[in-house]
């Protein structure tokens, strides 16, 4: 009878002890799958958010220095430089199809969330268009009025008006090195208007001193809207859109554009404009298929990096998608040195260091977060890894 018994006891211990091992070792697999899709996904996320940024750089400096080469050779138009910033959405329709199938099964998924009506997005895009359209226009100004290295460090400014407007609208927390590149954006845009009046303007004459305050002024504006209209897209994203989607990124790009298309097509026609189109074709120096040419690949550029920004956003933020942009400034004005052969004076290589600095100050603030939010990803794994080690030891 007692042998039996501690037979039972031992084939009890025998079997908890093989269930401890059982879970320990299903846990251990678990954890080892969690961390290598944990992984992947990171990979993946990355990947995308460096393919995103690349497309922005080298979209924003072409669709830029193309802007400039239209007023170079003739062009005179900022409300036509001003559309192609925007017409080009019907191109991206294709893609929006395409989407729509491959993203029927996450439709289905997603049915019974509440969606908001039809004339909150009509609202949401028609105020978008609206402010896209008149910071386009301002900027078409300024740079028809600036040669375009004082244009883009100029336009720099718009990382400095991002980081306010996020902290009023998406709760941004701004930090002492944030704080230091918003200061340092200031320094170097206001620095450009003590620069010597004597390069050539972006039409081709000798820039003036109230051409040259237009121009800023214009420029400033364009930026403040366009750092406003990135905030503000953020906000939606968070706020009303309920799927974070490529398709949904593409929604927000065409109505947008339409609507800002819709505005400047008022405005071309009710200035008088469109009546230049055909001499201006006519008479421009590189021929009428370059001029054809010129506006297609602006818009087409505008568009691809309209893509790039607010899928950055969609991934990360506002704040970051601008200091992205802001990346642009060395490189847009060595190569409208080496295009348009710009002088180079030493206020605009100070500014131009001064907006690097600011740069790195904040990408030094995304490289503490980035630290912060591994070491919170730590604990919250050694405290489950405790959590399941006590749950084991109180089985046994």
């Amino acid at each position: 009878m007692g042998d039996t018994q501690e037979k039972q006891h031992h084939i009890s211990f025998e079997e908890e002890a093989n269930k401890g091992a059982d879970y320990m070792a299903n846990s251990s697999n678990i954890t080892i799958s969690q961390s290598l899709t944990s992984w992947r996904a990171k990979y993946k996320r990355w990947l995308e958010i460096g393919f995103n940024s690349l497309l922005v750089l080298i979209c924003l400096a072409a669709a830029t220095l193309l802007g400039e080469l239209y007023y170079k050779e003739g062009g005179k138009s900022t409300w036509m430089n001003s559309l192609v910033q925007t017409g080009g959405f019907p191109v991206l329709f294709p893609i929006l199809f395409l989407k729509k199938r491959e993203e029927t099964q996450d439709d289905n998924n997603a049915r019974n969330n509440k969606n908001p009506s039809l004339w909150m997005f009509l609202s949401v895009y028609v105020f978008l268009g609206l402010l896209l359209g008149g910071s386009c226009m301002l900027n078409a100004v300024g740079l028809l009025h600036l040669p375009v290295s004082t244009f883009s460090l100029i336009a720099a400014s718009q990382l400095g008006f991002n980081a306010l407007f996020s902290f009023f609208l998406n709760s941004q927390k701004i930090t002492t090195y944030i704080a230091n590149s918003i200061i340092l954006l200031t320094i170097s845009s206001i620095l450009l208007v003590f620069q010597p009046i004597d390069s050539s303007s972006g039409n081709g004459e000798s820039s003036k001193g109230k051409s040259y305050t237009i121009g800023f002024i214009c420029t400033l504006f364009g930026s403040a809207g366009m750092a406003l209209l990135l905030s503000s897209t953020e906000r939606i994203f968070r706020k009303i859109m309920k799927k974070r989607t490529v398709r949904e990124v593409m929604n927000v790009v065409i109505w947008q554009s339409f609507f800002a298309t819709c505005a400047i097509l008022i405005g071309l026609f009710a200035s008088g404009e469109w009546k230049w189109m055909k001499s201006e074709m006519q008479e421009y120096k590189l021929g009428k298929v370059s001029y054809v040419m010129t506006l297609v690949w602006t818009a087409l550029c505008w568009q691809i990096y309209t893509i790039g920004l607010l899928s950055l956003i969609m991934k990360v933020s506002a704040l970051f998608a601008n200091v992205i942009t802001t990346l642009s400034v060395p490189l847009i004005p060595v190569l409208a040195v080496i295009i348009f052969d710009e002088k180079m004076s030493g206020v605009k290589a100070v500014s131009m260091i001064l907006a690097l600095w600011g740069f790195l100050s904040y990408g030094y603030q995304q490289y503490l977060d980035e630290l912060k939010l591994k070491a919170e990803k730590s604990t919250e794994k050694e405290e489950s890894e405790v959590f399941v080690e006590r749950g084991l030891s109180g089985r046994t």
